[in-house]
């Protein structure tokens, strides 16, 4: 299982774009998170979107996502969240 950082995919805002489009394009690359918060979600979410690229990071999978501890967005994985949400109490 590998957690990709999207600040170690490239030394320019550029490269970056190109190495994820390369993954994405081999399927390692499924899913964006953000790594202070703990969430994962699809990679056109709107929220994800507008997180800072320090604190980016892309998954293969679900399972990849929740074995590093993160859950699912609320905007764009909305049963997924309501799934998480009544597992936590």
């Amino acid at each position: 299982m590998t957690m990709f950082y999207h600040t170690a995919l490239g030394a320019t805002p550029f490269a970056r774009n190109r190495r994820i489009c390369q993954l994405r394009q081999a399927g390692l690359l499924q899913l964006g998170g953000n790594r202070k918060l703990k969430i994962y979600g699809l990679l056109t979410c709107k929220s994800g979107k507008r997180m800072l690229t320090d604190n980016r990071v892309f998954f293969s999978g679900e399972a990849e996502a929740q074995a590093h501890g993160y859950r699912p967005c609320g905007h764009c994985m909305p049963e997924k969240y309501k799934q998480w949400k009544a597992g936590q109490g």
